[in-house]
């Protein structure tokens, strides 16, 4: 099966642009559910993200997209389990724990992707993407330092299971990386969502979700999920693994400001100055990548 070529360099910078800002969006929707709980939201989330990946690899492929879900292999299966691991694990840690202690876990995954590129696939990380790393998880922490807590067994459960999302996310994206020019792995996101579905539905049952909840969840599966998913096995294909983990910091950022416009919650003062941290050293790696060349090549 012939692979799609990959993106310029400045598409796949937009698209790893738009990816976190539509994942961002999960916690302005999410408030907005009138009765579903957090495993039935796993649930039509993650089925309605298959659901709108499978059509699209239907339109955009026709007959080959089942032949492409066939020729994914035990990689693409591996990759669908990373996916399920992230759709569901964010979801059922926010039952346990705080938001905050869930969201600077996660900041992790950029150093995990990082590590794991330098010792898996050999990609150099430059001195300025470490330090761009190391600024923007300080921001993390500066955002949300006030919120964390580690003071009982269901915390330090919860942030237990928070931490596979990094691990998976930096797991996947290694992946993606290794198989981009051999193997098309967007068939994986919709293997991800049926993994995930089938794993929370023992707990999602009995349904209680609303037709409004069921629009929301329509939203959250197409838009949160799918969608950017897509977007990123996409940007794979010519962005590197730390540059990528760098870029999905766009949705730690974001999200309070969704939070601020959709649903009325002023941000503190630690949450926007630790969002600015994150967004200057996502833009000085930018920058400095542009100003060494790399605006045009691969660079990290």
């Amino acid at each position: 099966m012939t692979l799609p070529a990959p993106p310029r360099r400045p598409v796949a910078l937009a698209l790893m642009v738009v990816a976190p800002v539509l994942w961002s969006m999960a916690g302005v929707l999410t408030r907005s559910i009138e009765r579903a709980g957090a495993f039935e939201i796993a649930f039509w989330r993650s089925s309605f993200a298959a659901a709108f990946v499978a059509a699209a690899l239907a339109v955009l492929q026709g007959a080959g997209a089942w032949r492409g879900l066939r020729a994914v292999g035990g990689i693409g299966l591996a990759s669908g389990a990373m996916w399920a691991v992230m759709f569901t694990a964010f979801i059922v840690a926010l039952t346990l724990t705080t938001t905050a202690n869930v969201l600077v876990i996660n900041s992790a995954g950029a150093f995990l992707s990082a590590l794991l590129a330098w010792l898996v696939l050999r990609e150099r990380v430059p001195a300025h993407t470490w330090a761009a790393i190391a600024l923007a998880t300080a921001g993390m922490a500066l955002m949300f330092g006030a919120g964390l807590r580690a003071d009982d067994g269901r915390h330090l459960t919860g942030m237990l299971i928070a931490l596979s999302v990094p691990v998976a996310g930096a797991i996947n994206i290694v992946m993606l990386r290794h198989s981009a020019a051999r193997i098309d792995l967007m068939p994986a996101v919709l293997l991800g969502g049926i993994f995930s579905a089938a794993a929370a539905l023992p707990l999602a049952l009995p349904f209680t979700a609303t037709p409004r909840d069921f629009a929301v969840l329509a939203a959250l599966g197409v838009f949160q999920l799918g969608l950017p998913c897509m977007l990123l096995v996409l940007a794979s294909r010519t962005l590197r693994a730390p540059e990528m983990a760098l870029l999905g910091l766009l949705e730690i950022v974001l999200g309070p400001l969704w939070a601020w416009l959709g649903a009325g919650e002023v941000p503190a003062g630690a949450t926007l100055a630790g969002g600015a941290v994150i967004l200057a050293s996502v833009a000085g790696n930018q920058l400095w990548n542009w100003s060494r060349g790399g605006g045009t090549r691969g660079a990290a």
